[in-house]
C-alpha cells in the first residue's frame, strides 16, 4: 500500500458563514477536504449560516507535503454550487507532535504536546493545541476561511496508523 497513514477530520461546525441566498437570509452549506486526488464531503445542510455537522471523513495520506484543502460550499439547484470560503489544514504541526511523541516516554493525560497561534502562515481563528488524551494525539482547530467576508470551520484531526505501512514513524 502507498499510503502513509489515514487522517480522521472530525467536521464539527460552522461559524458565521456567508449568507449567499438573499431570499431565504441563509445558505446551504456542505464542506469539501481535499489532497492529491481525494475528495470527501460532509452532508448537505439546508438553510444555516451555522451548521453542526459532527461528521467524521478520512483521507489517506500519501504525501505529508501535500495542501490539504477546506472549502465549504452552498448548494444550488440549477447552477454550480458557490464557494463560501476555504482554508488550508497544516498537519505539519501536528505530524512533528506525534513523532516527538513516540521519544517522550509516558506523558499524563491531557498533556498539551504543542500550542500554535494564529499567523500569516496557517489559517488558524484562535490558538489550536495538540493534545494527548487516552492515548490518542488530537488537535482541535478553528479555521477562519478565506476569500470570503465571514465564517469560520470547527474541526479535529487524528492520524491513524495502517500496519504494514511506514506511518509517521522516520526510523521505519
Amino acid at each position: 500500500m502507498d499510503a502513509l497513514g489515514l487522517l480522521k477530520v472530525t467536521v464539527y461546525r460552522g461559524i458565521n458563514l456567508v449568507i449567499c441566498d438573499k431570499v431565504t437570509g441563509a445558505s446551504d452549506p456542505y464542506v469539501v477536504i481535499s489532497t492529491d486526488a481525494q475528495k470527501v464531503k460532509t452532508r448537505l445542510l439546508k438553510k444555516n449560516c451555522n451548521p453542526e455537522w459532527n461528521e467524521e471523513l478520512t483521507l489517506h495520506i500519501k504525501d505529508l507535503d501535500a495542501p490539504i484543502t477546506l472549502t465549504v460550499y452552498d448548494k444550488d439547484t440549477f447552477s454550480e454550487d458557490d464557494p463560501m470560503g476555504t482554508a488550508e489544514i497544516d498537519i505539519q504541526p501536528y505530524v512533528e507532535a506525534v513523532r516527538l511523541r513516540k521519544s517522550l516516554g509516558e506523558l499524563p493525560n491531557g498533556v498539551a504536546l504543542k500550542k500554535l497561534q494564529p499567523s500569516g502562515t496557517n489559517d488558524l481563528a484562535d490558538e489550536s493545541c495538540i493534545i494527548l488524551e487516552d492515548g490518542r494525539i488530537t488537535q482541535k482547530m478553528r479555521l477562519k476561511l478565506k476569500n470570503v467576508e465571514t465564517g469560520e470551520v470547527l474541526i479535529q484531526i487524528e492520524w491513524v496508523d495502517i500496519p504494514g505501512c511506514k506511518g509517521l514513524d522516520p526510523d521505519y
